[in-house]
């Protein structure tokens, strides 16, 4: 190993530690704080409804007062169904404040993953609001016998132009949001301590039902204090400029942790979308002022190739990043050039509430990597047979990592739990390796890897190299069946507009420089879109499913024949 035990703290700001203190406290001291600190300062501004810090305390305790007058408090757990909204942030802090914990259901989760959310957590009660059919499916869970209780706001509190909205029906066990919060607030709130779990934060795999990644209070407060120790490193404190653009949605922990609670802490402004649109947010960053703004790869990819990018001011913008999955190399690039603003971002992992590493806005560029551990975090390539042997550096390997904020394992699911850490790490499943100065590669998930020919290959390292193709949009690489190979790398290809067809011998000849022969796509796939995740991050599973059933008939049909 390197004589340095954390090589990367040289890169770290002037003034900054790797050692120093990382605060943890419970979630509702965070608003707390803020709304001591400056009560009066916008925190939300959504459509042009505002709420300030004050405020949204205030809801949050009328919220918590009433789960305690009916029993919903303690050690229960309430699911939160919402799309990007206010009512997630009142419902989150107020869930909190009442001593419970909260359980994210995503707005695009299919039935049977909703039923297993509420069954697999024990949650009765269901907080949600009326637009994209969330309320007809809350209902249609209360009718399945999945929850007793269904807390619904109506979204036209915060005026218009809105969604369309469902009619909110009358019937036993629904009851509208401002009707509930009617409570007194209680002479003294629930004992919460940091330790103490405050979200079951479901992350799903390439197969079988999402599982529960227990976070405490602790977890997310710590990770975003180191969050807020490496920003404030880099920028200083944040004053009354400071405003965040919010499109990444609250259900997933990247919105939550690094954006929401983040903002909150640091006292900023969060302006808030409900979904995204490119051309809205452009148009919002140069309306509002944005100096931050944090996505998504798909995101940025829509917004290079957006029209209207040149024909706005966004120079109100001081910080961007891209998180949730890996950005192609091109895209920063091509971002760069055209406004002078370096992407940032890093790698985390719900599991990890999700701080791990960050890049650094300054200084040399080192594409491809996934930047140094923030403060606090502890970051290691261990061998992929041997979780127990450390690795040196430039040596592949799988990334474990340990931290105040990492989690302490998964609800209801012991063995996967004791089989995730190893001497006090998380596996995180991550295959990459550290440079000899510190800074963290991922060459591709464990479980995404290609065993072609008996030579291991790495979907992402191809995506990259065919992201570089000037005809493509986006892009998915997945191994498909072969015959002769065991597998052979499929890629999946929108192209952008205007561009002609690309055929598999063109793409080959464009890669032939880039790739070795034994990571060269066997089959191209040209598609009018590909598939997403419900925060919008590409998604192999769908297609290797695709795949695998297209084999599955394919043997089938030789079988009938013969």
């Amino acid at each position: 190993m390197n004589s340095r035990p954390y090589p990367w703290e040289q890169f770290y700001p002037p003034g900054l530690r790797w050692d120093c203190p990382i605060p943890a406290s419970t979630v509702p001291q965070l608003l707390e704080a803020a709304a001591a600190a400056d009560g009066d300062r916008t925190v939300v501004h959504f459509r042009d409804w505002t709420i300030s810090y004050k405020e949204l305390q205030a809801q949050a305790e009328k919220l918590a007062a009433s789960l305690l007058a009916k029993g919903y408090g303690g050690d229960r757990c309430i699911a939160l169904y919402m799309p990007n909204s206010p009512y997630h942030l009142i419902a989150f802090f107020g869930i909190l404040r009442a001593g419970a914990r909260v359980v994210h259901l995503s707005p695009l989760d299919a039935r049977r993953e909703l039923a297993h959310k509420m069954t697999d957590s024990g949650a009765q009660t269901i907080v949600t609001t009326n637009v994209g059919g969330m309320f007809e499916n809350a209902v249609k869970l209360m009718e399945d016998g999945l929850a007793g209780t269904v807390i619904v706001g109506d979204d036209a509190a915060f005026g218009d132009p809105g969604p369309a909205r469902d009619a909110i029906i009358e019937r036993d066990g629904v009851i509208r949001f401002d009707e509930f919060c009617s409570a007194p607030v209680p002479p003294e709130w629930p004992a919460v301590g940091p330790d103490d779990i405050a979200l079951l934060q479901y992350t799903g795999g390439t197969t079988g039902l999402p599982k529960g990644a227990i976070l405490t209070h602790a977890n997310l407060s710590a990770a975003v204090s180191q969050y807020d120790a490496w920003y404030s490193g880099l920028y200083g404190r944040p004053d009354e400029t400071e405003i965040v653009l919010c499109v990444l949605p609250l259900f997933h922990i990247y919105a939550l942790s690094a954006v929401m609670l983040l903002s909150v802490k640091r006292q900023c402004e969060l302006v808030l979308h409900m979904r995204f649109d490119a051309g809205k947010v452009l148009e919002d960053i140069e309306r509002r002022k944005i100096t931050s703004f944090p996505g998504v790869p798909t995101m940025w990819i829509a917004i290079v190739n957006h029209p209207d990018l040149m024909n706005r001011d966004i120079s109100s913008l001081q910080r961007c990043a891209s998180g949730g999955a890996p950005l192609p190399i091109e895209v920063g690039q091509r971002f760069e050039k055209l406004t002078g603003q370096r992407l940032a971002g890093g790698w985390g992992m719900t599991e990890t509430s999700p701080s791990g590493t960050n890049l650094l806005p300054f200084g040399e560029t080192r594409h491809g990597s996934i930047g140094i551990p923030l403060p606090g975090i502890e970051l290691q390539i261990v061998s992929l047979e041997d979780p127990h042997r450390i690795l040196s550096p430039g040596e592949i390997g799988e990334l474990r990592i340990k931290g105040k904020n990492v989690t302490r394992g998964y609800w209801n699911r012991p063995q996967e739990t004791a089989s995730s850490f190893a001497d006090g790490f998380f596996l995180t499943g991550d295959v990459g390796y550290m440079a000899e100065d510190g800074f963290f590669y991922i060459v591709d998930r464990k479980k995404d890897m290609i065993i072609s020919g008996g030579f291991n290959v790495y979907p992402q390292m191809i995506e990259q190299a065919i992201y570089e193709h000037p005809a493509v949009a986006e892009c998915i690489v997945i191994g498909a069946p072969d015959s002769y190979r065991g597998e052979v790398a499929k890629a999946f290809v929108t192209l952008k507009a205007g561009a002609d067809t690309l055929t598999l011998e063109e793409l080959q000849s464009f890669l032939s420089d880039k790739l070795g022969r034994h990571e060269m796509p066997g089959m191209l796939e040209i598609r009018d879109a590909l598939p997403k995740t419900p925060v919008g991050k590409l998604s192999r599973k769908e297609l290797r499913q695709e795949e695998l059933s297209r084999a599955a008939g394919a043997a089938k049909d030789l079988a009938l024949k013969a």
